[in-house]
C-alpha cells in the first residue's frame, strides 16, 4: 500500500512539474492558477488510467511500440485536461505537439530518478538505525 501511495505521489508530482515546465517554456500553453490542481489531477489520472490500457493493446498487437506507451498516454492526457475550462489552454499546433513531449520527458525522468532518491534515503535511514543498535550493544 505504501509503495502504491509513493508511486501515486510521484505520478502527481511529476505531472505537476511537467505542466509547470511546459507553461514556462511554451507561450501558447497556458496553465490557469485557479485550475492548476484540477489540471494536474486530470492529467495524472488520465495518464495513469490510459497507460495500462495502451500497454495491453500494444503488447498484444504491436510489441515494437512498447517504448512509446508513455508518450502515447501523455499525448491523450492534455486532450482530456483541456476539456476542463479552468485547467489548461493550448492555443497552437506547435504547443499541442511539444507540450506532451516535454511533459513526457519530465515525467519519465522524475519516475526514473525519484524512486532512486527514495531508496537511497531509506537505505541511509536503515544503516543509521543499524549503527545505532550496534552502538547500544
Amino acid at each position: 500500500m505504501i509503495i502504491f501511495l509513493i508511486r501515486a505521489a510521484i505520478c502527481v508530482g511529476t505531472a505537476a512539474l511537467g505542466l509547470l515546465v511546459v507553461s514556462w517554456v511554451l507561450a501558447d500553453f497556458n496553465l490557469q492558477v485557479s485550475g492548476f490542481f484540477i489540471a494536474i489531477l486530470v492529467f495524472a489520472a488520465t495518464h495513469s488510467l490510459h497507460s495500462p490500457f495502451t500497454f495491453r493493446i500494444a503488447n498484444r498487437y504491436a510489441p515494437v511500440a512498447l517504448g512509446g506507451i508513455g508518450l502515447l498516454s501523455t499525448l491523450t492526457a492534455p486532450l482530456v485536461a483541456n476539456l476542463f475550462p479552468e485547467g489548461l489552454q493550448i492555443s497552437s499546433a506547435t504547443a499541442w505537439v511539444l507540450a506532451p513531449v516535454i511533459v513526457w520527458i519530465t515525467t519519465a525522468l522524475g519516475a526514473w530518478l525519484l524512486p532512486v532518491i527514495f531508496r537511497k534515503k531509506r537505505l541511509a535511514t536503515r544503516a543509521a538505525q543499524k549503527s545505532a543498535r550496534l552502538a547500544h550493544k
